[in-house]
């Protein structure tokens, strides 16, 4: 039991002791420790405590919010980074496949043209070919003609044809 005009506060603590507190005797509760303030003077060691844990609090709250940053700041430095890595490689990726696509045209584009020129000369062929044919068929109907007519008709009447094979 404590006397008149003292009271025990809860001060959150270091250790077991405060800073500025010396030995100053106290009991331990879950993280706190107990301060018998039976003075003026206690009451301003308490407070100065107080605001002295007050104001470690809100340096290690502003030094986390620093961390944060610096860690988001260093987080968007290494995906730009990244990005540009990446915008690197499918560029060079790109460029390669666009060497592959070209090589492959160049040789369709061989093959193509060789069987392009076949097929000229093929259809050159054939052109002769039926010239040839042309010039057959006329031959043909030519001795069929002289074949066919008779020997009666005068060169001034136009030959008639019959029906009749020769």
């Amino acid at each position: 039991s404590q006397g008149k005009g003292s009271w025990r506060s809860w001060v959150p603590l270091r250790g077991q002791h405060g800073p500025g507190l010396g030995s100053v005797p106290s009991t331990s509760r879950k993280g706190f420790t107990t301060v018998p303030c039976s003075s003026t003077s206690s009451a301003r060691l308490y407070l100065s405590s107080l605001d002295s844990s007050i104001d470690i609090l809100k340096k290690r709250a502003q030094d986390l919010i620093e961390n944060i940053n610096e860690n988001r700041q260093k987080d968007h430095a290494l995906m730009t980074n990244f990005r540009d890595s990446l915008k690197m490689k499918v560029s060079d990726l790109t460029e390669k496949l666009e060497d592959r696509m070209y090589q492959a045209y160049s040789q369709h584009s061989k093959v193509i043209q060789d069987r392009l020129q076949e097929f000229t000369l093929k259809m050159t062929q054939i052109s002769h070919l039926e010239t040839e044919l042309k010039q057959a068929c006329r031959t043909v109907e030519t001795v069929y003609r002289d074949l066919c007519v008779p020997p009666e008709a005068t060169t001034l009447e136009e030959p008639t044809y019959k029906d009749v094979e020769c």
